[in-house]
């Protein structure tokens, strides 16, 4: 039942993403030619985002929300970004801002810490890892490193599976095929670097 919940509650928020693409695109009187220009990404794949269907990976819209002058977590959430310090930022642990990742496994739980930084080359995450996989693989451009901080989960990376515990780190380029899980008797939490090329 919760994760018939969740599924509906993914599917909801995945076409409020779509239209907001969508509305942030014409704000700025861009055809999709343009934004697919301005982002690397397909003008078809961009449409059928648009057009809810195809649900974009957190890195695909971490491209889209740069190519439309924003961050991710604003293109998600919808919040317009708090002013932006230019150096330096610090997000106290209350603060850290929860989002929702279109296409990972029910109850993952994403919280940014980096949403306050501008002109910022990586995105930070402390992901709770679901118990399930997502319901395929992740692929996207870039870079990854993730860093487990407690419990133990499984983490697939193009065709191959390791176990992971707290104190183990992995560094990945993410256009491959990766997934994890928790595996142990709670959810794990994972620090995750994400650096995208075209930020």
């Amino acid at each position: 039942m919760s994760q018939t919940l969740n599924q509906d509650k993914g599917r909801s928020l995945e076409k409020v993403i779509a239209r907001r693409i969508r509305t942030k695109r014409l704000e700025h009187n861009w055809t999709l030619d343009q934004l697919a220009k301005t982002t690397g990404l397909s003008k078809g794949y961009l449409s059928q985002i648009e057009n809810d269907d195809k649900t974009p990976t957190l890195g695909t819209l971490t491209k889209i929300a740069f190519g439309l002058g924003l961050d991710a977590v604003s293109l998600i959430t919808g919040e317009e970004p708090k002013p932006k310090q230019k150096k330096f930022c610090l997000v106290r642990a209350r603060d850290r801002q929860p989002i929702t990742h279109t296409g990972a496994a029910p109850d993952s739980v994403y919280e940014s810490f980096s949403f306050n930084k501008s002109n910022r080359v990586m995105d930070s995450y402390i992901v709770t890892v679901s118990k399930e996989f997502s319901p395929k693989p992740l692929m996207h451009e870039g870079q990854e490193m993730a860093f487990v901080l407690e419990g133990t989960s499984e983490f697939y990376y193009d065709g191959k599976t390791y176990i992971v515990t707290a104190g183990d780190a992995m560094y990945f380029d993410s256009d491959r095929p990766h997934m994890t899980r928790s595996v142990g008797p709670k959810q794990a939490k994972v620090l995750v670097i994400f650096c995208n090329p075209l930020q």
